[in-house]
């Protein structure tokens, strides 16, 4: 589980069919082989580790249902580790699930983002949504997505200040959301 706020500005180093190698120095300090770390909010595992450089296989199913596809070396991601129970979680709860591919309409600071019409219902302004792993607060949702207000601090450690329009995007939504529909569904 993570908590949506991204550790680290990584860079793919190489990649070789599913297998990635990440350019990092933050999230390595503490990683072994079978940890987690997330992806532009995708959990991937640790298959290799270095003091500077972290690799995961990424099947296909990952590839084709995340931006992860799209990357290559030079490439910036965010980056985070799970949450330990005793830190804080300072933005929400992120499985690292992706639910979705989003479509950047609109740049940060003021982002807008396209999003599939099944991922609508679970949009609320002032809620919870990850874009790329990043815990960010939807400002006011639209027919076919969602607008977020984007600091000038989260535009510069994270890929948000990078995106352009045409973008792919990771989204996740509320996991709390998801739960509250499902235990409806069954009272009716």
């Amino acid at each position: 589980m993570f908590t949506g706020i991204v550790e680290e500005l990584g860079t793919v180093r190489a990649r070789e069919g599913g297998r990635f190698r990440f350019a990092a120095r933050v999230v390595t300090e503490d990683t072994k082989v079978g940890d987690s770390i997330a992806v532009n909010g995708c959990c991937l595992t640790v298959v290799d580790v270095g003091d500077d450089w972290w690799e995961a296989d990424v099947v296909d199913e990952s590839l084709s249902r995340t931006n992860l596809s799209r990357l290559g070396p030079g490439d910036r991601v965010n980056l985070e580790r799970p949450v330990r129970l005793a830190d804080r979680l300072g933005g929400h709860i992120v499985q690292g699930h992706v639910d979705a591919v989003g479509e950047v309409v609109r740049p940060a600071p003021e982002l807008r983002v396209r999003a599939p019409a099944d991922l609508l219902r679970y949009m609320v302004p002032k809620g919870s949504i990850a874009v790329d792993g990043c815990s960010l607060t939807v400002v006011e949702t639209l027919d076919d997505g969602f607008t977020v207000a984007v600091i000038p601090h989260t535009a510069e450690v994270t890929i948000q200040g990078l995106r352009r329009p045409g973008d792919q995007v990771n989204l996740e939504v509320d996991l709390l959301a998801k739960y509250a529909e499902r235990l409806l569904a069954r009272e009716d």
